[in-house]
């Protein structure tokens, strides 16, 4: 597993913590991070795409960034008192995809107060639903142009650092 990986998912437990328990948000999210350490993260969310549209783009930006690893987060509400923050984080060259989550505790007005440590483990990528990004995929010339324009309008607005190697 690269090195990228697995700093992505200490990354993202505290980028979680951080806003759920300091800004009360709990957005979807996705990140990136390219060979030379370059880390792009944003909030699917403001996609506003269908599932289908949302993984071309999403598969688009992994190869057109030349990403090593990725990932994916959000909550899941099981019922009302089990809600929990899930994300795994998939890595170009491994089999397994580190798969993290924490238990969410809301207040009687529904607002966020605890989140347990983020629990680490190991799964088969092969069993992660949003895996295969990094599959070839074949875009039109109009959809790529599309796909290009709207990356152009969201890069200056997402969180965009260097990771250390």
């Amino acid at each position: 597993m690269h090195l990228f990986a697995e700093n992505l998912a200490v990354e993202i437990s505290s980028y979680y913590r951080n806003l759920v328990l300091g800004h009360g948000a709990i957005p979807k999210i996705f990140t990136l991070v390219n060979g030379v350490g370059d880390q792009y993260l944003f909030f699917i969310d403001d996609l506003r795409m269908d599932a289908d549209e949302e993984n071309q783009f999403l598969a688009y930006i992994v190869q057109e960034h030349e990403a090593v690893c990725y990932a994916r987060g959000t909550l899941v509400i099981l019922e009302k008192s089990q809600q929990w923050i899930e994300f795994a984080v998939i890595d170009q060259d491994d089999g397994e995809a580190i798969v993290c989550s924490a238990q969410l505790t809301r207040d009687i007005d529904d607002k966020p107060i605890a989140l347990s440590e983020f629990e680490k483990t190991l799964a088969p990528k092969k069993t992660i639903f949003f895996s295969g990004l990094f599959e070839s995929i074949q875009l039109s010339e109009d959809r790529v142009e599309d796909f290009e324009s709207l990356w152009g309008e969201m890069k200056p607005k997402i969180l965009h650092r260097t990771m250390g190697i």
